[in-house]
């Protein structure tokens, strides 16, 4: 345990062309690509600077498969990475049995069903929506938003009237099962979250076509009966999702208020272009976050890839699990590493 919650050395650079300092904390690592057991490093491990072509998908939790699936659909005929990101999260919003993503989420403390997205291109470009009501595809309303306007994210009832201006349904999302727990938890009057439940309440999934090219896509609605108003990491780029085509992406779940505060998608592919591999970078991430104080009742999930088509995922606490995709096998459900087991 102590080893990562400790840095074990730090090393001081120049930034290339800036001249700016910075210090990077490096954690004893795990042997490579331990969450892939099922491939030998020979086919995770591209030669350096070769850029991987066979398609990448990788999401979290159990929505992840049916998600995947989709988001293949897209690769497997030459789409962008983003269009795949995007056809693959809207699966999982349409599913009124998921009781975290879109239709059928839970609600918040006063019974209002709040969406949150984002998503992010290959270009650089991205557009989010937080606080979103009655739109069942947070995450088309925030391509929108990339794509025909000029800001990155709307907000309340700004975002549910330009999602009704671009021709967006207004539905209610609140199903009957979704009211009866709501109501159940009303007589309680009792938060509490759980690791892996309401703590694990995102699908992020980030994907790499085959020209090279990444997108990711992140969708929720939130922590089960939050206070209203809260806004999660999941809409803020950087936080829940990010991307650089030079690099890498990365997306997380969990409490989102841990990843807002280490900016920890960001993180990772900042710490991927530094010369860490994805799943170093997921760890040291995961790392930060434990360092700054009692993370014992939190769960927080990391997945990033890179350029030459590696992988990384880790989480706080057991339980965190992952779908991937790659070259056209679907490797199905995998378990990442864990901090408290470490």
């Amino acid at each position: 345990m102590q080893s990562r919650r400790h840095f074990l050395s730090s090393s001081l650079g120049a930034a290339i062309g800036a001249g700016i300092g910075y210090v990077i904390g490096k954690r004893q690592a795990k042997p490579a690509v331990a969450n892939e057991p099922s491939d030998s490093p020979s086919d995770n491990r591209q030669a350096p600077g070769e850029i991987y072509t066979g398609g990448l998908v990788l999401s979290t939790w159990n929505h992840g498969i049916p998600a995947n699936h989709a988001a293949w659909e897209v690769l497997k005929s030459g789409g962008r990475a983003v269009d795949a990101a995007e056809a693959g999260v809207r699966v999982v919003e349409a599913d009124p049995a998921g009781t975290s993503v879109g239709i059928g989420g839970a609600p918040d403390r006063d019974g209002h069903v709040t969406l949150d997205a984002c998503i992010m291109d290959e270009t650089g470009n991205a557009g989010a929506v937080c606080y979103l009501q009655d739109i069942m595809h947070p995450i088309s309303v925030a391509r929108k938003v990339m794509d025909d306007t000029p800001h990155v994210m709307l907000s309340g009832s700004g975002a549910r009237q330009f999602a009704v201006e671009q021709g967006f349904e207004t539905v209610d999302l609140l199903t009957p099962e979704s009211k009866a727990r709501w109501e159940e938890w009303l007589a309680t009057s009792s938060y509490k979250p759980i690791i892996n439940v309401e703590n694990h309440d995102t699908i992020g999934l980030i994907a790499m076509d085959q020209q090279g090219n990444f997108g990711g896509a992140c969708t929720t609605s939130g922590l089960a009966y939050k206070m209203h108003g809260r806004v999660g990491d999941s809409p803020i780029i950087g936080a829940g999702l990010y991307v650089d085509n030079e690099i890498g992406a990365a997306t997380a779940t969990g409490l989102g208020e841990l990843v807002m505060k280490t900016c920890g998608s960001f993180l990772i592919v900042e710490l991927m272009r530094q010369g860490l591999s994805p799943q170093e970078a997921c760890e040291e991430a995961v790392a930060r976050i434990c360092s700054k104080g009692d993370y014992k009742n939190y769960q927080i999930g990391y997945l990033a890839m890179n350029k030459q088509g590696e992988t990384g995922a880790f989480s706080i606490h057991p339980g965190f699990n992952y779908a991937m995709i790659k070259g056209g096998e679907d490797k199905g459900m995998q378990d990442s590493g864990n901090f408290s087991e470490s």
